[in-house]
């Protein structure tokens, strides 16, 4: 089993940055490509980033291509979130996520809530 746990959220003014961070525990080595997904209220979950074990071929829902930068560091079980230029649109619970290796099944965080206001 793996834990995934979200840090980094909270209230900040339209033009900020925020570093979200996804630490993993447990079976870490099972995990391969990591991701993170939102929700606005009222919404869908929708994919904002994912990266791959190697960290090398990252990408990016277009409404965030740019702005966001998503990055992991193994020997941290970490995968972090950078987010600048933030925007009230940006305003959701961001969730983290990772799939078990040679699956389609995924873990899922707890979530982080981000506000931009305006």
């Amino acid at each position: 089993q793996v834990q995934l746990v979200e840090s980094g959220g909270g209230l900040v003014q339209a033009g900020d940055s925020l570093r979200l961070s996804c630490a993993a525990s447990g079976r870490t080595s099972s995990i391969d490509d990591m991701a993170w997904f939102r929700q606005a209220p009222g919404k869908e979950r929708e994919f904002v980033a994912a990266i791959t074990w190697s960290g090398d071929t990252p990408s990016y829902a277009n409404s965030v291509k740019g702005r966001f930068t998503i990055s992991r560091d193994n020997a941290k079980n970490t995968v972090y979130l950078q987010m600048n230029s933030l925007k009230p649109d940006d305003t959701a619970v961001y969730y983290c996520a990772g799939t078990y290796r040679g699956t389609t099944n995924r873990v899922w965080g707890q979530g982080t809530q981000v506000t931009v206001s305006s």
